[in-house]
């Protein structure tokens, strides 16, 4: 049977090597769970078998019964009828084979009926959910509002809604966008004020481009405080969906047409606060928002490799010139990338889950801790830098190469790619919002200059750098220390000239170069383990060679043509 977790051999060999050691005894809390609850792991083996045991249950389900009613559950479509939204039969069928596999509560803690596994094993679910439909991830990848709810709610909210998030019972959604308050959410507008009569908040306002917007319970983002104009007035509410939550329509797509995108009203909506007045967008929305950037990485790369998988499958079997096509240069090569790509950004996505994870339960430990350990905060403030870095440079290359992916495995078909009877043309239309959505790639580039800038990912270089001096692969260091120098050079550069508008303009040419090296490093210390991983580490290592020398050469070049008179060249002159 077809299993799109045992049949991927990148999945299992990072599962195999990937070191979730430091992870597993953090969330089992040295395994202090394993007289109270049955299904708890009694140590690190035992843990590692429960996950694999899980994702190979979902790969299977993704393979064999969600995968193949994607096209139909794609062709229908969510639908709007008179203010309710239905999903297509497709998609009901695939979230109750969900539910009843009880895996609707992954990072949830057991005492919430949830799995209590760590973001890293989430994050491969979500891909291999995305794989088989990537609609679907836009519901199943929503137990990110449950964990900010666990994160950040008090026990009453959490024993009330955890559980039926845990069941499968409701559905979430993030409610942030508004018409006028797209990318810049200090600009939200819609209305939260306390109801003294029935001592309660009550929403106003609307919302647009809301992902899965009809869900049942939602957190959203509301100005609760009169007379402010910026995130210091904007607080985090939980709300459940009743006759005052109007949805106003629902999308017409590209693309995920199985996810409802709603526009929402809310009359005098009831709603409860969750955490502190004022700390929605500052501290809440931020975490929420990194968690969902982390899924769409995920749900990038299952799109990537279901739209690799379709190409490489028509390559074997089409014959031209009496030849097959994957025998042919342009085709090799186009397949032996796109593959590069998705080992690239799996090691990528992965890797900052596990930084992820580490930071979320070292906040926890310390949160819960009676004793402060100096060591542990140290580790902390290590890794929630390292995270914010790392976060939106895997939500920005999984985003990017999917479309690129998907692009090439069109191209690869050639004509019969462009009909909608191939499953390729799909995933195009599918991928097309991976890069936009959650904060676009431009905004990802913004999110982690800044960690680029103040060298968060200097210990992680020469960390790697110094495993790799001890292996077969270290005959690599030379061509690595000089793009690690040309990095320095072109952030050195940027300083110096203390030029906020410069800096702006090249800020993704500085992310890609430290985002390149950064996975060039991951792969060359994988490569130890496997020769095909060290094919793919070669083959992009080459790549980024090449482009550190283009990136290095533009950020130090000072030029400012475009960045002062962009106007002039957008626009057309009157003279010619």
């Amino acid at each position: 049977m077809a299993n799109f977790y045992l049949d991927n051999a990148d999945i299992q060999f990072l599962m195999k090597h990937l070191d979730l050691e430091e992870v597993i005894r953090l969330i089992e809390n040295d395994f202090r769970e394993k007289d109270e609850f049955d299904e708890a792991p009694r140590n690190v083996e035992e843990a590692k078998e429960n996950y694999h045991l899980v994702l190979s249950s979902l790969g299977e389900m993704c393979a064999e019964k969600i995968a193949p009613e994607a096209p139909a559950a794609d062709e229908e479509g969510a639908k709007f009828w008179e203010g309710n939204v239905f999903y297509s039969i497709p998609t009901q069928k695939a979230m109750k084979l969900l539910r009843d596999a009880e895996l609707m509560g992954f990072t949830l803690p057991r005492k919430y009926s949830g799995l209590n596994f760590p973001v890293t094993i989430y994050s491969i679910a979500i891909e291999l959910v995305s794989q088989a439909e990537a609609g679907l991830q836009n519901v199943f990848g929503l137990q990110e509002i449950a964990a900010t709810i666990n994160e950040f709610a008090d026990e009453e909210i959490k024993a009330k809604y955890l559980p039926l998030f845990a069941s499968g019972k409701v559905t979430g959604a993030m409610v942030l966008t508004e018409p006028e308050a797209g990318s810049d959410l200090q600009a939200v507008q819609l209305k939260a004020t306390f109801d003294e009569k029935e001592n309660c908040w009550r929403l106003k306002g609307n919302k647009r481009f809301i992902t899965n917007g009809n869900a049942d319970v939602a957190l959203i983002l509301a100005r609760s405080e009169p007379g402010t104009s910026d995130g210091r007035g904007l607080s985090m509410f939980l709300y459940e969906r009743d006759e005052t939550v109007v949805v106003r329509r629902i999308e017409n797509k590209l693309g995920i047409h199985t996810s409802p995108t709603c526009e929402l009203q809310f009359n005098d909506t009831k709603a409860i606060l969750i955490g502190k007045r004022r700390m929605g967008l500052i501290r809440y929305v931020m975490a929420l928002m990194n968690g969902a950037r982390l899924g769409i990485a995920c749900q990038g790369l299952g799109i990537a490799q279901a739209a690799y998988n379709e190409a490489l499958k028509y390559a074997e079997d089409r014959e031209q010139f009496k030849k097959k096509i994957i025998d042919m240069p342009p085709v090799f090569d186009m397949l032996a990338n796109m593959k590069m790509k998705i080992e690239a950004a799996r090691v990528l996505t992965y890797e900052t889950s596990i930084i992820v994870d580490k930071k979320k339960l070292l906040e926890h430990k310390i949160a819960h801790s009676e004793q402060r350990n100096p060591e542990d905060k140290k580790k902390l403030k290590y890794y929630d830098a390292l995270a914010a870095t790392l976060t939106p440079m895997a939500k920005y290359y999984a985003s990017e190469i999917a479309n690129e992916v998907a692009d090439d495995a069109i191209q690869i078909h050639g004509g019969t790619g462009y009909m909608k009877e191939f499953n390729v043309e799909r995933h195009y239309r599918d991928a097309r919002i991976t890069n936009i959505y959650e904060g676009t790639s431009q905004l990802q580039v913004v999110a982690a200059i800044g960690g680029v800038l103040t060298r968060a990912l200097e210990p992680e270089f020469e960390h790697l750098m110094n495993l790799i001096a001890d292996s077969e692969q270290k005959v690599h260091l030379d061509e690595l220390k000089k793009c690690r120098e040309r990095l320095d050079q072109a952030i050195d550069f940027v300083k110096e000239k203390n030029d906020s508008d410069y800096t702006s303009y090249y800020a993704r040419n500085l992310v890609d170069m430290a985002m390149e090296l950064y996975i060039s490093l991951q792969l060359l210390y994988f490569a130890r383990y496997s020769e095909h991983k060290n094919l793919i580490a070669e083959q992009f290592l080459t790549q980024t060679i090449l482009n550190s020398e283009q990136y290095h050469a533009r950020v130090t070049s000072g030029r400012r043509l475009v960045l002062e008179r962009y106007r002039d060249i957008i626009y057309d002159s009157v003279e010619q």
